[in-house]
């Protein structure tokens, strides 16, 4: 592991701001690192606000969108909401069609099949609305690039309105409006919405004309939540507004699908990390493993014991999943072996059988073992498909563009993306990958990195400070869990390996020069996920160094602060 600590941000701005809070230096430094420099970025910061949301109309193409959907439900005009089969896309899809069904009757929803038709608009897709009488489809979370499938459509007399986030190419299909704010000619003053909150941001465009108010709309931010977590897009600006309520949301007032699945966890309050890793699963669960309408389904449902049958059947695709993504990583790993590939800075691997559904977790797992960007195919019709995830800092997507005269199709961000290519061109390409990923990374970035905030006394941990940070949450991108680091530490003694197998380390800590005849170093409960092996470095009280977050650990009623631990060095 690197330990990367961030340059401290402006004394005087840090002071200025103190003052201004009445707080400690500490967490004046963490908010002017997170870009909040004066009492009325800390207000906003800390108090989120709906008012603090953007005029939807500030975006391009939103007063077509707008006109062209008042007019199909004038006309009661049958209208197709139409999404990606992941959580974004799903959320997204139950969203649209849930505002719209208030308005209208005539509003049916369609979700690709993740095998048969790939990611995005789909040929089967335009012909399902063409045989079923859609002359409108609202396409979420998909369709920047679809151009000549929205000609297509166009030619068959239905109307397209696109609700994307992910780049466009040098073109925009010749839809009736296309909403994204990451196109160049886009004003809109916050560009990293998920495809969820592009939805969001229409309906509440037409919440406008039908004068209900951000209020009447708060009840759908659940799903906007969820998206803004599974996307993994930053927590900042707009998303923090919109997942700060849609976990209000989520925890007081969930709709019966959410409620359906949290019934299952008995959690009592859910964080954005929960929703991230606990909901998200099992919503993306029915894509992966049978098909992303059985999420739509649990997601537009009113009836609690018709969604918790629902849940149940979504929780089997879960467990399904887990056992597939396994396996998969496990041959991968030996794949890799086999081939004598260990030391390439890039992981690209592939079997026929493997699970479509499942090689984007895969890709995520084999980068837990070697970190490098990765790419896992499987056969997929005709073609080969592939998932890629890649390591901090470094753009995937641009790599893939490198390599663009073996791929057919490719998509998607920064860190993660999909393709597809013809199975004579996977060695050429692979080849190209491992070219392409060597003339660009800095060799750094093959180390993985923990970015620390700062380093302080354990002595500056106590009550208000947790209670200041937790005012921090909800926690993600642009906005990470604070990361510290203290020096000087030592185990009081009773240090060991903890877990089924003994894979977790638990210790108390306390800070050695932090002890004088007249006080004493404050101790911490310390855990270590999956740092078992680094025991040794804190046996016999020798000094050692550590990078943890705080966090509260809760037994029998009791609620004690206690030290996540990242990383230790001797």
């Amino acid at each position: 592991m690197r330990w990367t600590l961030k340059p401290k941000p402006n004394p005087e701005i840090v002071k200025q701001l103190q003052q201004s809070l009445n707080v400690d230096e500490a967490i004046a430094t963490l908010l002017v690192q997170r870009g909040i420099e004066t009492f009325e970025d800390a207000k906003h910061f800390f108090r989120p606000s709906l008012e603090h949301l953007h005029d939807p109309y500030l975006m391009k193409d939103m007063d077509k969108a707008v006109t062209r959907i008042l007019k199909a439900i004038e006309d009661g005009e049958n209208i197709l909401v139409y999404g990606d089969y992941d959580v974004d896309g799903t959320t997204s899809v139950a969203l649209m069609s849930s505002y719209l069904k208030t308005k209208t009757a005539n509003v049916a929803t369609y979700i690709p099949d993740r095998y048969d038709e790939g990611y995005g608009v789909s040929y089967k897709g335009i012909d399902f609305a063409d045989d079923n009488d859609f002359s409108l489809i609202v396409a979420l979370d998909c369709g920047i690039k679809a151009l000549d499938k929205i000609d297509y459509a166009k030619e068959k007399g239905i109307d397209f309105i696109i609700c994307d986030h992910h780049r466009p190419g040098n073109q925009v299909p010749n839809a009736v409006a296309v909403l994204d704010p990451k196109q160049e000619d886009c004003t809109y003053p916050y560009k990293e919405l998920c495809g969820c909150g592009v939805g969001f941001k229409l309906i509440q465009a037409i919440a406008n004309k039908f004068d209900e108010t951000l209020n009447d709309l708060i009840p759908y931010l659940d799903l906007v939540a969820t998206a803004i977590g599974a996307d993994i897009v930053p927590i900042t600006g707009e998303n923090r507004v919109l997942a700060y309520f849609g976990l209000q949301v989520i925890n007081a007032q969930p709709r019966a699908g959410f409620k359906a699945i949290i019934n299952q966890i008995k959690k009592d309050e859910l964080t954005i990390t929960d929703v991230v890793f606990i909901i998200a699963p099992r919503i993306n669960a029915a894509g992966r493993m049978k098909h992303g309408q059985y999420a739509v389904d649990l997601l537009t449902e009113n009836n609690l014991q018709t969604a918790i049958q629902y849940a149940e059947e979504i929780e089997a695709f879960n467990t399904d999943r887990r056992e597939a993504d396994q396996s998969i990583t496990q041959e991968a790993l030996e794949l890799i072996k086999v081939d004598k590939e260990e030391n390439r800075l890039t992981t690209v691997v592939y079997q026929d059988h493997w699970h479509k559904g499942v090689i984007g977790i895969v890709a995520s797992r084999l980068i837990e073992t070697y970190y490098r960007p990765t790419l896992v195919f499987t056969k997929s019709g005709d073609k080969l498909a592939a998932s890629a995830r890649s390591v901090s800092g470094f753009d995937v997507y641009n790599a893939l563009q490198g390599c663009a005269e073996h791929i057919e199709q490719f998509g998607g961000h920064k860190y993660a993306a999909g393709l597809t290519l013809k199975e004579e061109n996977y060695e050429a390409f692979k080849q190209a990958f491992e070219d392409e990923v060597s003339k660009t990374i800095d060799k750094n970035l093959l180390t993985p990195e923990i970015k620390v905030d700062m380093q302080i006394d354990l002595a500056e941990i106590d009550d208000k400070f947790w209670r200041i940070i937790k005012q921090f949450a909800p926690f993600g991108p642009g906005n990470m869990t604070p990361i510290f680091m203290t020096d000087n530490l030592k185990d009081t003694g009773y240090g060991k390996c903890v877990g089924e197998d003994k894979t977790h380390l638990r210790f108390t800590a306390t800070q050695s020069n932090l002890v004088t005849e007249r006080s004493r170093s404050p101790k911490f409960v310390c855990i270590g996920f999956n740092l078992g092996e680094k025991l040794n470095l804190i046996k016999d009280k020798q000094p050692f160094s550590a990078v943890y977050s705080v966090d509260e650990n809760h037994w029998q009623g009791n609620v004690s602060l206690q030290l996540k631990i990242r990383d230790i060095k001797g």
